[in-house]
């Protein structure tokens, strides 16, 4: 997996090829330039977390390129490299944004504490930016909080099927934010101002799951007093979620699917037929696929809520996401219980980032929020992880009780990452051709 991306500039080859082999060792994307121009004509085309720069150049200025690579992206973390510098030099580059300088010449020990250095810098900036724009947004808004290309690349898929009618169906693991997913959608879409009806199937009871859908009439059956109206009339005009929609009987399921597909329903005990207005977004976290080979799930059915599928990855499978949320549900559980916490220790974002998190978000928050009811200091440290009760055990890659295709998955995924994504590269170590394992992606919505 990419740590992050570094442009060198310098124009000695030496110092150029000695860094590039340290860094892409250590798990960097790194370009280089000769010089100064060249690397400002990169820097137009692409972005980078962190810039090499030599001060001393042919015919350039340092300084004046760091003023210009600031210019472009303040948040880029700029190190300065230079054999000739004076201390006054380097206190006007750090003056200048430069956040750390090496003195040549260095060994690659210090060239790597100075990129970590710098690339923690800026994702702690972007992740600060981040949080303060979703938490400028009004109070209850959902919001959907991560910095993963993964939930960048949900976000911007429920942005363009929201402007549709298109019926959506949610996958991924229980905790993952599904409903929230679900919320979004009908946030953004043209039905905003109408309602969202979610419907618990894993709760209701299935003799009345009837008439929780379409309502019932008076003295319909034992118990009906009086005459109730179900929930797809009551989401007239705007949107229904039907969450853990695989927890539903064979019989609902027929009675289901002609609502969806007429979009008409029509009350228990009654025989009048009333047309609705819904927008149908159901989550799972069920393999519905598997469900119907076991006759647990109708395939008609399916293909009418697969219209459009998304699929939420678990957190420990977007791991970058992690001190992100931790930080979010701090500020919102340190508002809530009037607490002045400001922030975490490293070592508890490292703890945190390192366990497997079986419960997904759902889980995170959970501990946060304990984290903050115990915490009494500015910074939330390792002995109030322990006094809030958290003691996750080693993390196992291939739990005893795991089924085999989750096995296969969780390997496929580990080389996949662990080779930045490549696909061939991935292929090749697994000794699969690249279209079984493209094919293997896309079931898993990673395509």
């Amino acid at each position: 997996m990419i740590k992050g991306k570094i442009l060198i500039i310098d124009d000695d080859p030496g110092i150029r090829d000695a860094c590039f082999h340290v860094l892409t060792r250590s798990g960097y994307e790194v370009e280089m330039a000769a010089e100064a121009y060249e690397g400002l004509q990169i820097l137009e085309q692409y972005d980078f977390d962190i810039v090499l720069l030599d001060l001393k150049m042919p015919g350039v200025n340092g300084l004046e390129i760091l003023e210009k690579i600031k210019e472009t992206d303040p948040l880029t973390e700029v190190i300065i490299i230079t054999a000739y510098g004076s201390i006054e030099t380097v206190v006007e580059a750090m003056r200048k944004g430069a956040s750390d300088f090496l003195q040549k010449p260095f060994n690659p020990d210090e060239l790597k504490i100075s990129v970590e250095k710098a690339f923690r810098r800026r994702k702690l900036a972007l992740e600060n930016i981040y949080l303060k724009n979703t938490l400028a947004e009004k109070e209850g808004k959902n919001i959907i909080v991560g910095i993963s290309q993964t939930i960048k690349q949900i976000i911007n898929m429920a942005r363009l099927v929201a402007q549709t009618d298109s019926t959506v169906l949610i996958t991924g693991e229980s905790g993952t934010g599904k409903g929230l997913l679900a919320r979004k959608i009908h946030e953004m879409s043209p039905r905003a101002s109408g309602p969202f009806v979610a419907v618990d199937c894993g709760t209701l009871v299935p003799t009345l799951f009837e008439s929780e859908l379409f309502g019932h009439v008076k003295g319909a059956f034992t118990g009906a007093t009086e005459h109730k109206i179900g929930k797809f009339e009551l989401a007239n005009g705007g949107t229904i979620f039907f969450d853990e929609i695989g927890n539903i009987s064979i019989e609902i399921q027929a009675k289901l699917l002609k609502a969806v597909e007429d979009k008409e329903i029509s009350p228990v005990g009654g025989h009048r037929v009333s047309k609705v207005d819904v927008r149908i977004v159901a989550a799972t976290n069920k393999d519905l696929e598997e469900e119907i080979k076991k006759g647990g799930f109708r395939q008609d059915l399916f293909y009418r809520l697969n219209v459009v599928s998304i699929h939420i990855p678990p957190l420990r499978e977007r791991r970058e996401d992690i001190p992100v949320l931790a930080r979010y549900f701090l500020k919102k559980f340190a508002k809530k219980y009037r607490k002045k916490i400001l922030d975490f220790e490293e070592e508890v974002l490292k703890t945190l980032s390192q366990y497997a998190w079986p419960g997904n978000v759902r889980e995170l928050e959970n501990t946060i929020e304990r984290l903050v009811i115990f915490a009494n200091d500015a910074l939330i440290t390792l002995s109030d992880l322990h006094l809030a009760g958290f003691k996750p055990k080693k993390e196992s890659f291939f739990p005893d009780d795991l089924p085999l295709e989750e096995i296969e998955k969780r390997y496929i995924l580990h080389i996949f990452q662990k080779y930045g994504g490549n696909k061939t590269k991935t292929a090749q170590i697994l000794r699969i051709d690249r279209k079984t394992l493209r094919e293997k992606l896309r079931r898993w919505g990673l395509a």
